[in-house]
C-alpha cells in the first residue's frame, strides 16, 4: 500500500466518521457505506428535485408533427426547403443523396391550451390537457446525427461509450434516500410504432463507466424475475442465503484488508442489496392493490406488465419510495417511412400515460420535488425522406433543433423556451445545448456540475465534460 493510498483512504475515512458525529442521523447506512465505496457528496445547495423520472423516447420523436407548430410549412408544402435554411448542414445517408428537400407539414392540426396558451397537436390531447404543468424547451440541439452516438451522448454526456450515465453520477453524487432499492432503476418498453426497425438499446447506456459499480442503473422488467438473478434457487432459504453473505463479507474483507481494492467493498454493498431487494422489488412490482381510478388513468395498456403505461405506473411507485433515478426507455420513434401511422401508434402508446404521470404526482403532493423529463435523442427533419409527400412520407434525422418538456422539481410550470425559425429547421433564439441540458438537470438536483467530478487516468471527467451552463430562465 503506498503512501499516497494510505492518506487518500484514511482522509476518506476520517471525513466521514466527523460527518456522522457532526450530523447524527443525517446519514443512513446505506449513505454512509456509499460514500465509502463511492466517494459520494452531499448536495452542494438546496435542492429543487429529489428525484428524477426520465421519458427517454429512443429513436428521435418529429417536434414539428407534435409540439413545435410551424403553420408556414402548410403554406410551402413541397417546395424545396432553401439552401440558405439549411446552410450545408451535415445529412445522414439515407437522405444526403436526395435530388430535392421537399418541405412537409405537420400531418396533424395543432391548438393552444391552457392559460399558457401551448401549442401541441391534437395527436397528443392528453398531454395539451397538462399543458400549463409543462416547461416545453423547443431548441435543444446536438452535434450528433446518428442514433447510438446521440443517445450516448444524452446519458452519459460524450457521443463515445465508455461514461458514466446520468443516473450513475447522480447515484455517486447523492447516494439513496432508500435502503432497500437501488438509487438508479431502469425500465423498457417497445412502442407499437415502426416495431420491427426500432433501435436497439445498449445496458451501457445506464452502465457506470469508470465509477464503482455500485452505482449501475439496475433493470426492471416484467414477468416472474423483475431483477434478474435476484431469487434464491430451490432448496435455498432467506436464512442460508444470509449466512452465506455474512461468510461471504468475512472473506471479502479480508481480501479487501490485502489489496485495498474499494471495488471489494463495493462488491459487498451490491450483495447486501441484493438481499435487500429480495423483498423490496417483489413489493413495488405489485400493482395489485392498486385502484381502479389508477389504471383508468393510465389507460388499459396499464394492467400489461412491460408496457409504456405500465412502466410509467411503476416509475411512480419507485417515486414514492424515493428512488433517487427512473430511467424509462420506450423504442419506435424512428420514422423514416410511414410516419402517419407509425407516429400515431407511438403517441397512442404514451400520450396518455405520460400525462397520467405528471398528473399523478401531482395530486399526491410528489411533482413539487420530482422533476419529470420527456424527450429523444434528436428531432425530426421538416422535409420528407424520399420525394413522397403522400400518406408514406418520412422524416430523417435532425439534430440542429428539437423539442423536449420538463414538469415539477422546480422547472417553471406552463412556458415554451427558445425559438426556432418559421421552418423549424434553425434555433434563432435560446439555444439549449445537450450540456446545458444535463447541467441544469443537475442543478435541480442541488450539484454544481462543475464540481461533480471523478479523477480516472489521470484525467478529472465529469458529466458535462468541460462545456454548459445551467438554463436559469426556466427554473421557478
Amino acid at each position: 500500500m503506498s503512501r499516497r493510498h494510505f492518506l487518500s483512504s484514511a482522509g476518506s475515512g476520517i471525513g466521514v466518521a466527523a460527518l456522522s458525529s457532526l450530523l447524527p442521523g443525517c446519514l443512513g447506512s446505506s449513505q454512509s457505506s456509499i460514500s465509502i465505496a463511492g466517494n459520494s457528496l452531499l448536495p452542494h445547495f438546496a435542492p429543487r428535485a429529489k428525484r428524477v423520472i426520465y421519458l427517454f423516447q429512443s429513436g428521435g420523436p418529429a417536434q414539428m408533427e407534435l409540439y413545435d407548430y410551424k403553420p408556414m410549412l402548410r403554406e410551402r408544402e413541397g417546395e424545396d426547403l432553401p439552401a440558405s435554411v439549411r446552410m450545408g448542414q451535415r445529412l445522414t445517408g439515407m437522405t444526403a443523396n436526395q435530388a430535392a428537400f421537399p418541405l412537409k407539414s405537420a400531418n396533424w392540426e395543432f391548438r393552444q391550451h391552457g392559460q399558457s396558451g401551448a401549442w401541441v397537436s391534437d395527436i397528443l390531447p392528453h398531454i395539451g390537457k397538462i399543458s400549463d404543468d409543462l416547461c416545453f424547451i423547443k431548441t435543444l440541439h446536438t452535434e450528433a446525427i446518428n442514433h447510438d452516438p446521440a443517445m450516448t451522448f444524452f446519458q452519459t454526456g460524450s457521443q463515445q461509450s465508455g461514461r458514466p450515465s446520468m443516473g450513475s453520477w447522480l447515484s455517486y453524487g447523492l447516494g439513496t434516500d432508500n435502503d432497500n432499492l437501488p438509487a438508479y432503476c431502469v425500465l423498457l418498453s417497445k412502442g407499437t410504432g415502426r416495431v420491427a426497425a426500432a433501435q436497439p438499446l445498449a445496458s451501457r447506456l445506464w452502465g457506470t463507466g469508470f465509477l464503482p459499480s455500485l452505482h449501475q442503473g439496475v433493470q426492471f422488467r416484467s414477468g416472474k424475475d423483475p431483477v434478474l438473478y435476484l431469487s434464491n434457487p430451490d432448496g435455498i432459504t432467506g436464512g442460508d442465503r444470509r449466512k452465506m453473505l455474512d461468510y461471504l463479507g468475512e472473506l471479502n474483507q479480508l481480501y479487501h484488508a490485502e489489496v485495498k481494492d474499494p471495488e471489494v467493498r463495493t462488491r459487498i454493498a451490491q450483495y447486501e442489496m441484493a438481499y435487500r431487494m429480495q423483498t423490496s422489488v417483489p413489493e413495488v412490482m405489485d400493482v395489485s392493490g392498486e385502484p381502479e381510478s389508477i389504471y383508468e388513468l393510465y389507460g388499459p395498456e396499464s394492467r400489461i406488465p412491460g408496457t409504456y403505461a405500465a412502466n410509467c405506473l411503476l416509475a411512480r411507485r419507485l417515486a414514492e419510495r424515493d428512488v433517487k433515478f427512473i430511467q424509462l426507455y420506450h423504442q419506435g420513434w424512428d420514422h423514416h417511412n410511414d410516419l402517419p401511422d407509425h407516429l400515431a401508434k407511438q403517441c397512442r402508446d404514451t400520450d396518455q400515460a405520460s400525462a397520467a404521470l405528471v398528473s399523478d404526482l401531482k395530486r399526491r403532493g410528489l411533482l413539487e420535488d420530482t422533476l419529470v423529463i420527456w424527450g429523444g435523442e434528436f428531432g425530426r427533419t421538416n422535409y420528407s425522406q424520399g420525394l413522397n409527400v403522400g400518406e408514406r412520407y418520412g422524416r430523417d434525422h435532425h439534430p440542429r433543433c428539437f423539442t423536449a418538456w420538463m414538469a415539477g422539481g422546480g422547472v417553471k410550470p406552463g412556458i415554451s423556451y427558445g425559438q426556432t425559425d418559421e421552418f423549424g429547421y434553425n434555433v434563432i433564439e435560446n439555444p439549449v445545448h445537450v450540456h446545458d441540458f444535463q447541467a441544469t438537470i443537475l442543478h435541480l438536483m442541488g450539484i454544481d456540475h462543475e464540481q461533480l467530478i471523478f479523477k480516472h487516468q489521470g484525467r478529472r471527467y465529469r458529466l458535462t465534460d468541460v462545456h454548459g451552463n445551467v438554463v436559469k430562465d426556466i427554473l421557478a
